[in-house]
């Protein structure tokens, strides 16, 4: 059985072509990417031990180790992080309870407030499983008509990989699914990440766990919307961690005039709703 460490070390190798890293072609492979004797030979260890991490049958390397396959692999910094991440809750797996207690869903009053401050902005308080806590009136009524809002909690995880007018609503569907599905990895925890990922997979399908798997760190470009009302909406996006909750205040900003022109004409009588 895999780990995440594993599955990433695997997939990230995959990913590398040897001419990439200045190393010669030595012909036919069985599988793209780089081969795992060269990786071990760069991270300086052995075969077996690096088949041991990739087949989830050493679960614990050392941080000179992790360093290692880091600098072999030309991670960078938010892959590191990445890295160390998945070290660490590869460490620590253990079979969990089957239904956890759900992560804290109540945003505190000086969150609240915040948001009152940037209405009639764009802004949301999520999660990393994709809870969507509380809103400023502006982005409830610029997403009304998605779909997006209609669940008693919204959630921007499940409705991005089962609901279909996900696909019609982000221009870039696929870069937005990679999104979301890799900040599972961040959850409130370990177990409610484990939990939400058994419940949605069998909805979701196999195209949902093949991109949890693959550990893509995302770019988070500019969010393109295909508004209903026919008006492509672009925003830039800034997220502001709040780590003692494991949560995030995420604020939209129109990235041309159009876009700017487009979010006032869609704002009807800004009011911020919250999960009670």
């Amino acid at each position: 059985m895999g780990t995440p460490l594993g599955d990433f070390v695997r997939a990230k190798r995959d990913s590398i072509q040897p001419e990439a890293l200045g190393l010669p072609e030595r012909g036919r492979r069985r599988s793209p990417g780089l081969r795992r004797l060269d990786l071990a030979h760069r991270a300086g260890i052995s075969v077996e031990y690096l088949t041991r991490i990739e087949q989830g049958r050493d679960r614990n390397p050392s941080v000179a180790v992790v360093n290692a396959l880091a600098d072999a692999l030309s991670l960078d910094p938010a892959e590191r992080a990445h890295l160390r991440y998945l070290t660490k809750i590869t460490a620590g797996e253990c079979v969990t309870h089957p239904r956890p207690a759900p992560p804290r869903r109540e945003v505190r009053p000086a969150v609240l407030e915040t948001l009152r401050l940037l209405e009639p902005g764009l802004a949301l308080v999520t999660n990393r499983l994709g809870d969507i806590l509380a809103r400023t009136g502006a982005y409830e009524a610029v997403l009304n008509g998605t779909g997006l809002l209609d669940a008693e909690i919204p959630n921007l995880t499940r409705y991005v990989f089962t609901d279909p007018r996900a696909r019609d609503l982000f221009a870039d569907w696929d870069a937005v699914a990679d999104e979301q599905a890799f900040d599972l990895w961040l959850g409130p925890s370990v177990e409610n990440s484990e939990w939400f990922t058994a419940e949605l997979a069998p909805v979701a399908g196999a195209d949902f766990v093949r991109r949890m798997n693959r550990h893509v760190v995302p770019a988070r470009g500019v969010l393109r919307l295909r508004h209903p009302s026919g008006t492509e909406l672009r925003l830039r996006r800034q997220t502001l961690d709040i780590p003692e909750d494991a949560q995030q205040l995420v604020v939209l900003l129109p990235a041309d005039e159009e876009t700017a022109a487009a979010v006032e004409r869609l704002r009807r009588s800004p009011r911020l709703r919250a999960i009670s």
